[in-house]
C-alpha cells in the first residue's frame, strides 16, 4: 500500500499551521507557550483529515500531555489507517529566544510501519551513504571517520561532523578534533541536525551522538527518502525506562536499529520553519496571509523538495 499523494499538501498544511501558531510567540521567552500553540494547531488540523490516525510518537504519555499524546486517535475516522509521529516545535528554546532553526515536524506512515519510540535517549549515527559497514555505532569515532573519508574520497581534515554540544559528548568532540576533522556544534534540534547530511550544500558529512529517541524516528523517516544510512540504539538507564520499553514490545534493550527497521513501507515527512535556519526559512507574514517553507519527503514517489505555501491568517 502507498500513501495517496493528496496527503502531501494536507500534511504540509498541518505543519505550516502549527509553525505559524508558534511563530506568534517567537521571542517571548516562553517555550511552553510556543509549544502549546503549535500542539493545539497541529491537533486541530489533523482532526480535519480523512484518516484514522494514531499518534505513536507525541508529546508524552496520556497523563503528561493532554493533546497529541502517545496513543491518541486523530482524524475523521473515514480514511486509511496511519501511524503519526509529531514534534510540534523542535527547538523550543530557538522559538522562545528567536534563534534560528525552530521547526514544526510531522511524519505519517502506514499503520504498523513507524517504530513506536519510547521517551528516552537514543545513540544515533547518520550519513549520506547507501552502504553498510562504512560507519557503525559499534565502531569507534576514529574508525568511522577514517572509513567515511575513504568512502567519500576526502581527506579526514575536510570532514564535518554535526553533534549536539553537550557535556556527554565532550570525549567524542575531542576525538573528532584530534583526528583533524571539523565539528558543527548544535545546541538543540537533532532532527534538523541529522538532516544536514542529506545535501552537499549543507557541508555536513556525519551526524552522531546521543539525542532524543522520538527525534531519531522522525529524522529516519526523511533520511529514508534521501537513501541515507542511519542507525539508532535506545539508551535505557533506569528501571522505569526499561519497563516502558518492554510494554511497547521492545525486548532486546541493546539492539541497534537500522533505518528500515525504524520506518518501513511508505511515509510522508514535513518540517516547516518557524524561525529561519539551515533547512528552511521561517514563517513570514504578508498582510492577511503568511508564507511557510517546508522540507517535504514522500518515500514511494521519491519526492523530496522544499515547498513554499501561502495561507490565509
Amino acid at each position: 500500500m502507498t500513501i495517496d499523494k493528496k496527503y502531501i499538501d494536507q500534511i504540509i498544511k498541518v505543519s505550516s499551521k502549527a509553525a505559524y501558531a508558534s511563530s506568534l510567540l517567537v521571542g517571548k521567552n516562553d517555550k511552553i507557550a510556543a509549544d502549546k500553540a503549535a500542539v493545539d494547531a497541529m491537533r486541530r488540523e489533523l482532526n480535519m483529515l480523512d484518516m484514522n490516525g494514531k499518534v505513536v510518537i507525541g508529546e508524552g504519555e496520556l497523563d503528561e500531555a493532554p493533546m497529541l499524546y502517545i496513543g491518541e486517535i486523530l482524524g475523521t475516522k473515514k480514511g486509511p489507517d496511519f501511524d503519526i509521529a509529531v514534534d510540534p516545535v523542535e527547538g523550543t528554546n530557538f522559538a522562545a529566544k528567536n534563534l534560528p532553526g525552530a521547526l514544526s515536524v510531522i511524519a505519517i506512515a502506514e499503520k504498523g510501519n513507524l517504530f513506536h519510540a519510547p521517551e528516552t535517549y537514543m545513540d544515533k549515527i547518520a550519513a549520506n551513504i547507501n552502504q553498510t559497514n562504512v560507519i557503525d555505532l559499534d565502531f569507534n569515532t576514529r574508525t568511522n571517520l577514517d572509513n567515511l573519508a575513504q568512502y567519500k574520497n576526502k581527506n579526514i581534515e575536510d570532514l564535518v561532523v554535526c553533534i549536539l554540544d553537550r557535556p556527554r559528548h565532550k570525549k567524542i568532540i575531542n576525538e573528532i578534533h584530534n583526528s583533524g576533522a571539523k565539528t558543527k556544534l548544535i545546541t538543540d534540534g537533532d532532527v534538523a541536525g541529522a538532516l544536514l547530511v542529506t545535501k552537499e550544500d549543507f557541508n555536513v558529512d556525519l551526524f552522531l551522538g546521543i539525542g532524543g529517541g522520538p527525534e531519531g524516528v522522525l529524522a529516519a523517516s526523511a533520511l529514508d527518502t534521501f537513501c541515507c544510512f542511519f542507525q539508532g540504539r535506545f539508551i535505557f538507564d533506569n528501571y522505569e525506562d526499561k519497563k516502558r520499553a518492554k510494554n511497547m514490545g521492545i525486548n532486546d534493550l541493546e539492539k541497534k536499529y537500522s533505518l528500515n527497521e525504524i520506518v518501513s513501507g511508505d511515509s510522508i515527512f514535513c518540517a516547516t520553519g518557524i524561525t529561519s535556519g539551515d533547512l528552511v526559512n521561517g514563517i513570514s507574514v504578508n498582510g492577511n496571509t503568511f508564507i511557510s517553507e517546508t522540507l517535504v519527503t514522500h518515500k514511494k514517489s521519491n519526492f523530496k523538495k522544499n515547498i513554499s505555501k501561502t495561507y490565509d491568517i
